[in-house]
């Protein structure tokens, strides 16, 4: 029976109720140790258990290195379904578990697996996932659950986390499970200890706080002895540890043998006890202390903290002995970390094998163990600069599980075992990495050029990679100083001599740049652009930063085209975290193009899967399009926390800064949106024509035409149709030429730019019927209106509305022009994909979705299109 507990019972069984109907949920229980959150999982369990199929694990302590296993037992009962994954996702979940000597691929992947798994066992019947100890999940399973859970909608899934307080899960609804009320408490001890002293009862109840676990144990050690002063989790592992204490010597030794094993399984724990000499008798002496039991062919203790008093009250060499005994009988994994466990002194020959094991784990993409092998095999180095290698490779590991302090720790104690200087290269790159992603750019571009000049001589591709970041670092920072220093250095190596990856010509393109120089940019950048063009598959990171230049340059149509094949490609292969970079460009590039649906649609898929994967800079350039686009939708209530998340890392503030200042612009507040206009147009070129518009009403003409004559330097160097139009629309706005709004519509529609031409005809009309030309003023804010419609562009509507009443006509708006607008971005994206007739299995892999969430968003959209059946989407003009 649970006392106190109806709030949080309740919760779960609303959590279960919902999947029954067919909406998932996740539920964090988090709370202190034995404060109950087992028992409520327990009690899920029960309610569950007729109706829905129950998966159970629980996170082990001494397990947390071991990548996937926690992953593993959880799955067991249900991994004969993984041949109904698609494939990719198929081999790369059985690579992680282990099922196959496959590579295991891109970790978050995993994740995809996982959702999609627990989507095809929920078909039959609703699904219940328990995660107990989830603190203890080796990180490798806890990325992949987590990956999950955030993605679960329609799946039919309940989802149980129950975890203590360090255990973090961003995102996730939290159900704090507090100390229970005094008359709850007394009830519980009541039942449990009925003929307890009265004197012993107040104590125990003063003692316990409302923990359940310590109500239900220090009745057992109550004693006349004051021991109140202990931290209460003391209390309770001295409880226990004195039943430990009592019980006979081999019991305990089985006992250790049990806790310092992670799999539970009784055989294996029966063989190590019995090189120690411990009869397999022993066992039933241990289930009857009440501290383990036996079921479902696993060995369980009845708490995580009966497994850690056990162990902490065995001495170091007890302990060691119990790791040798299992080294000999477990699985090679397994064993590695036994004996690891079992050592003090360096080791050479146990610490190659940490390191193969580390490598296996890397396959697996365990990059969390691996981090944790090569640092232990670090530990056993006796060799100083062999060690901080070791160290290095252990830093890079815990850069790609996203453990960035610990990385850094990693690379110091690094740096001051060796003297070499390629190792300190690769230590200095791991160090910037780390720095870059806390936002501190300057500090990282100091520590690569440091190191980058040792290795001019001797090694000077290595210092051209350097040397590069720094110049990038530089471009997000608005540092020409910083630019011009490394791109200096890079020329005296002679900048690379690979044509796919022109080294100088980026390097000297983006300090011209920044020097405002396009005219001898732009060139030298296309050749970038035009080294990685021609290749067509892998070299993801060649072709990522081709389509960033691209951007640059102006040059759309290329950006747009490779950005495509980077994201078809990534998806196909289960690339995730790729993804966010592929998206990212297409959102960039269909904004500027004036398809706001799918630049929303983009920018959201990039968003979400970029918060997975831990990846906060390009996060934050997400939210910074889904900024702009909000401005232009006069959502200044998702507008400004949007622009505020992308402005706290320096890749993600341009998008902010102009975002803020197209708001400001809709909204009539010139002054401010001039600000924010002036710091987004030094770094993105499409932004100077709003700080033009913004300027020219601010009567500001000198200001006006300096940002005219600079944007008109970088359109003469671009030579891009769409920004001639801009262009075009400037200088019109300069000289109040009805004839340039003209031009420059000409142009905007040859570039197929319908925002952009719908903005140049509200500015025509305004002027037209200033000048008491309604007739022709009304056509064009027609036009400019039925474009801001279409696209959801209220405050530019409201504004084409304001014009057409001053010219004596009202705007007549239609019920059905917006309607794709009304779709969510994921609900877009799986209507497009439909409409090309891939089946549900083939868009929820595409969108790393289940099935049934495919379903329950084409359920959605129907309704809002005016369809009723998948094969009315073609026919339908989706864009």
């Amino acid at each position: 029976m649970l006392y106190g507990r109806t709030r949080e019972q309740h919760a779960l069984d609303r959590v279960l109720r919902d999947a029954a109907d067919g909406v998932s949920g996740v539920l964090v229980l988090g709370g202190d140790p034995g404060v109950g959150k087992s028992a409520l999982l327990d009690h899920a369990v029960e309610q569950a258990s007729a109706e829905f199929t129950v998966l159970r694990g629980v996170g082990v302590e001494s397990e947390a290195e071991l990548p996937y296993a926690g992953l593993h037992l959880l799955l067991m009962p249900v991994l004969e379904q993984v041949e109904k994954l698609p494939e990719v996702q198929a081999a790369a979940l059985r690579g992680a578990l282990g099922m196959t000597t496959a590579r295991a691929g891109d970790r978050f992947l995993v994740g995809v697996a996982v959702l999609t798994l627990l989507s095809a066992v929920s078909a039959e019947r609703p699904l219940l996932c328990v995660m107990d100890d989830t603190q203890w999940l080796d990180r490798a399973s806890a990325d992949a659950l987590l990956f999950a859970a955030r993605r679960l909608r329609s799946e039919r899934v309940a989802l149980l986390l129950a975890a203590r307080e360090e255990f973090h899960a961003p995102g996730l609804p939290e159900l704090r499970v507090c100390p229970l009320e005094a008359s709850a408490a007394g009830e519980l001890v009541d039942a449990i200890a009925p003929s307890l002293a009265m004197d012993v009862r107040e104590r125990v109840l003063a003692e316990a706080g409302g923990n359940p676990l310590a109500l239900i144990e220090l009745p057992r050690s109550a004693s006349g002895g004051d021991r109140g002063e202990l931290p209460l989790t003391r209390r309770l592992l001295d409880a226990f540890g004195q039943r430990v204490t009592a019980l006979s010597e081999p019991a305990g030794t089985l006992l250790l043998v049990a806790a310092a094993e992670d799999t539970g399984e009784p055989a294996l724990i029966l063989r190590a006890a019995a090189r120690l000499g411990v009869d397999e008798q022993v066992l039933e002496e241990c289930e009857r202390s009440g501290l383990i039991e036996v079921s479902g062919g696993r060995v369980r203790f009845r708490h995580s903290l009966v497994r850690s008093a056990v162990y902490q009250t065995a001495g170091f060499a007890r302990r060691g002995a119990v790791h040798r005994a299992l080294a000999e009988v477990s699985e090679p994994e397994r064993r590695i970390w036994h004996l690891a466990a079992a050592v003090t002194e360096p080791d050479e020959e146990l610490a190659a094998e940490l390191e193969r094991s580390a490598e296996t784990f890397l396959r697996r993409s365990g990059y969390a163990a691996a981090a944790a092998a090569w640092e232990r095999a670090a530990l056993l180095t006796p060799e100083a600069d062999h060690r901080a290698v070791r160290l290095a490779k252990a830093a890079e590991a815990a850069i790609s599980a996203g453990r960035l302090r610990r990385a850094a720790q990693l690379t110091d104690q690094a740096v001051r075992l060796t003297a070499d200087k390629l190792v300190l290269a690769h230590l200095a790159n791991l160090r910037a990495d780390v720095d870059v992603e806390h936002g501190a750019i300057e500090t990282a571009s100091l520590t690569l050029l440091e190191a980058a000049t040792p290795l001019a001589a001797a090694h000077p591709d290595r210092a051209t990679s350097l040397l590069i970041q720094v110049v990038r670092n530089a471009w997000y920072a608005h540092d020409l100083k910083l630019a011009r220093r490394a791109t200096e250095t890079l020329a005296s190596l002679g900048g690379g001599t690979d044509p796919a990856r022109p080294a100088l010509a980026m390097a000297s393109g983006i300090t011209a740049l920044l020097g405002d120089d396009p005219a001898r940019a732009l060139p030298l950048l296309r050749e970038v652009v035009e080294g990685a063009r021609h290749v067509d598959h892998g070299e993801h990171g060649l072709r990522n930063n081709a389509v960033s230049i691209a951007l640059l340059v102006g040059d759309h149509t290329t950006a747009l085209s490779m950005a495509r094949a980077l994201a078809t490609e990534c998806a196909a292969l289960g690339m995730v975290a790729w993804l966010p970079h592929a998206h990212l460009a297409l959102a960039g590039v269909e904004l500027l193009r004036g398809r706001h649906l799918d630049a929303a649609a983009d920018a959201d898929h990039a968003e979400q899967v970029a918060a997975q994967t831990g990846q906060r800079h390009l996060e934050a350039q997400a939210c910074g399009v889904r900024a702009w686009l909000a401005a232009v939708r006069g959502t200044e209530e998702d507008c400004r926390p949007l622009a505020e998340r992308a402005a706290a890392t320096p890749s993600g503030q341009v998008w902010a800064q102009w975002a803020l200042g197209l708001l400001e612009l809709a909204r009539g507040r010139y002054e401010q949106a001039a600000d924010h206009l002036a710091r987004a147009a030094r770094q993105q070129p499409a932004a100077a024509p709003d700080l033009v518009e913004v300027l020219v009403r601010l009567q500001e003409p000198e200001r006006a035409r300096a940002a005219h004559d600079r944007f008109a330097l970088w359109t003469a160097a671009a030579g891009q149709p769409w920004a001639q139009g801009l262009l075009a629309r400037c200088r019109a706005l300069l000289e109040g030429d009805g004839q340039g709004f003209a031009t420059a519509i000409d142009l905007h529609q040859a570039a197929d730019r319908p925002f952009d031409a719908a903005r140049t005809r509200l500015l025509l009309g305004e002027q037209l019927r200033r000048e008491r030309r309604k007739q022709e003023a009304r056509t064009v804010l027609r036009e400019a209106a039925d474009t801001f419609e279409r696209l959801g562009a209220l405050p530019w509507l409201e504004r084409a509305s304001s014009e057409l009443r001053a010219t004596g006509e009202s705007l007549a708006r239609s019920a059905d022009a917006a309607s794709l607008s009304r779709l969510t971005p994921q609900e877009l994206q799986v209507v497009r994909l439909a409409a090309t007739g891939a089946s549900n299995k083939e868009i929820a892999a595409q969108l790393f979705l289940s099935p049934r969430t495919v379903g329950h968003h084409l359920y959605k959209a129907y309704p809002k299109l005016g369809v009723t059946t998948r094969t009315e989407l073609a026919g339908l003009i989706l864009s």
